[in-house]
């Protein structure tokens, strides 16, 4: 595979990491509400007593993502019987245990879609190769039984906007929501989105998820970096006909965005409260909230994207609000990658959390670890593990979660087991 970021894997939006960010630099304090400067990151002293301190009451968090969309980690192909794809699925769990993590991040909804029998939403076409046939067995419910089993906790992955990897309502199944509501969605950049604001369609995307929450004891709701969709070159997302009906007030149509966003965070949190008020909120961002020259809060990096203002993503400001229980910026950069190094994201992002009571885990980039890549730091199979020793200096950070399993399982060039053998001495029971 190309080496490119997770967008690129998942959604083909290369080429937006490297690149300089460009425009006129935003007023200071342009973050927003919550936008407060948080309290000042421990020093290296505290936070080392602070891991100590908290290392027998509060395990590390160890995470694995396993994506279901496009097939990238299960099933391995569409089609299989019920057998094979739990078979895969038990793989998978049991490697978790051999790596000596605690978490499996499950992708349930991938796009539009569902991993459990929803009435809400069809079937998704990722078990069968077909949208809306059953595929014979309830791969959700099995497992979160099967990952408890093992002394893992299940944590229940949710795409909210996305529809479809291509543009063509047609192609969904008559049923599908999208088809019934055709004013719904928006295409663009050759795929199909929800639109976030129309207020309907934030409250139809919540009833989906909730619905899986109500259903199954899961230890999670996990969203990653989809709100708005990445940026396309020369493409616009037209919402000109959401904007006039429900954007008076707003000072632009990016804040009216962000407040959508926001409105779709902070609601889903108080319903997972309400309907199974054990299970935690966490998102996975894009990790890069705003660059400096756009924003003193920001992080001191040249991204050619930020969340705040391309993703309409104040991942910041959710920290702050405390409306989530933990966040994974993914920090798929190398130490020394001057555009978004991570060396500089991860005490941003510590500093970020600190006083919010949020969890702060980082997201680490195993697929880009293989002694193919053009990468010297990547072929490297010390590289991840030094992220993990560098972390440590750094108190926010209570553990680490890796893209994808396919990797975990595989380990191309030793990186995975170098992580285990260096950080991982034992096994550690989930939060």
């Amino acid at each position: 595979m190309g080496y490119v970021n997770r967008r690129g894997l998942l959604a083909g939006a290369a080429g937006l990491l490297a690149a300089t960010a460009t425009g006129a630099a935003a007023p200071a304090g342009a973050g927003g509400a919550g936008r407060a400067g948080g309290a000042a990151e421990p020093t290296a002293t505290a936070a080392a007593g602070a891991r100590a301190g908290r290392g027998a009451g509060v395990p590390e968090f160890r995470g694995m993502w396993v994506a279901t969309v496009q097939n990238v980690d299960w099933p391995s192909r569409t089609g299989l019987g019920a057998a094979r794809q739990r078979t895969e699925l038990l793989r998978l769990l049991d490697t978790a245990v051999a790596r000596r993590l605690n978490v499996v991040v499950l992708q349930v909804r991938p796009a539009a879609d569902a991993l459990w029998p929803s009435a809400l939403e069809p079937w998704s076409q990722w078990l069968t190769g077909r949208q809306g046939q059953d595929p014979g067995w309830d791969p959700l419910g099995t497992a979160v039984t099967e990952a408890h089993a093992r002394g893992l906790e299940l944590h229940a992955w949710f795409n909210p906007y996305r529809v479809a990897q291509h543009d063509d309502p047609a192609q969904l199944v008559p049923e599908h929501p999208a088809r019934r509501n055709p004013g719904w969605t928006v295409a663009y950049g050759g795929k199909l989105y929800y639109n976030p604001g129309i207020p309907e369609v934030r409250a139809f995307v919540q009833d989906a998820m909730i619905d899986a929450v109500a259903r199954y004891p899961v230890d999670a709701v996990h969203w990653d970096d989809y709100f708005y969709p990445y940026p396309v070159a020369g493409e616009t997302f037209d919402d000109d006909e959401a904007f006039a009906a429900h954007g008076a007030g707003f000072p632009s149509r990016a804040a009216w965005r962000r407040h959508n966003i926001d409105s779709l965070v902070r609601e889903m949190s108080a319903r997972i409260k309400a309907v199974r008020p054990g299970a935690r909120f966490g998102v996975s961002p894009f990790a890069v909230w705003r660059n400096r020259d756009r924003d003193p809060l920001g992080s001191a990096t040249s991204a050619g994207v930020g969340t705040y203002d391309d993703l309409y993503a104040d991942t910041r400001g959710w920290v702050r609000q405390k409306w989530i229980d933990y966040i994974v910026p993914q920090c798929y950069w190398h130490i020394g990658y001057r555009p978004a190094d991570y060396a500089t994201l991860v005490p941003w992002w510590s500093q970020t959390v600190a006083g919010t009571g949020v969890d702060l885990y980082i997201g680490e980039a195993l697929y880009r670890c293989d002694p193919d890549s053009p990468t010297a730091a990547w072929r490297d199979p010390a590289e991840l593990s030094r992220h993990l020793t560098f972390a440590r200096r750094h108190a926010g950070v209570r553990g680490h979660s890796y893209f994808s399993a396919k990797q975990v399982v595989a380990d191309p060039n030793g990186a995975m087991a170098k992580v285990v053998a260096d950080h991982y001495p034992t096994a550690v029971p989930p939060r």
